[in-house]
C-alpha cells in the first residue's frame, strides 16, 4: 500500500509555484509551508522560498513540486489540498483542511 502524503496540491497551485521558483532566480529546494500564530482565529498559514531542506522538514512531491512542511506545521496540515486562485477581486493560495474547526470572518486565520 502506497504511503499518503500530508498534502496535496492542484494543477493551479503547481503551476503557480514553479512560476515562482523559475521567477526567483536562484536555485531552490522547493517552498516551505508552516504556520503561525496570528488572527483573531489563531493560526494562519505562512509560504517561504526554501534555500535546502530542513533536517524535520515533511517533503511532498505533487505534480513536478516540491513542498517542504514545517515540522511544527505537519500536524495542522495532514490532510490538506492546497489551490491557487485568481479571480476580479484577489488572487493567491488557499488551503482546504479538513483538521480546521472554525475561520475567522475575513478568511486569514483558522483553529484547529
Amino acid at each position: 500500500m502506497a504511503l499518503r502524503q500530508a498534502m496535496s496540491v492542484t494543477d493551479a497551485a503547481a503551476g503557480r509555484i514553479q512560476a515562482m521558483l523559475a521567477k526567483r532566480g536562484k536555485p531552490s529546494a522547493g517552498i516551505r509551508i508552516g504556520v503561525r500564530s496570528r488572527g483573531c482565529s489563531g493560526l494562519t498559514y505562512t509560504l517561504e522560498y526554501a534555500d535546502e531542506k530542513g533536517k524535520f522538514d515533511e517533503v511532498v512531491q505533487d505534480k513536478g513540486v516540491t513542498i517542504l512542511i514545517d515540522p511544527k506545521a505537519t500536524m495542522f496540515i495532514i490532510g490538506t489540498e492546497m489551490d491557487y486562485v485568481e479571480d476580479k477581486l484577489q488572487s493567491g493560495f488557499t488551503f482546504t483542511n479538513p483538521n480546521e474547526k472554525g475561520r475567522c470572518g475575513c478568511g486569514e486565520s483558522f483553529h484547529v
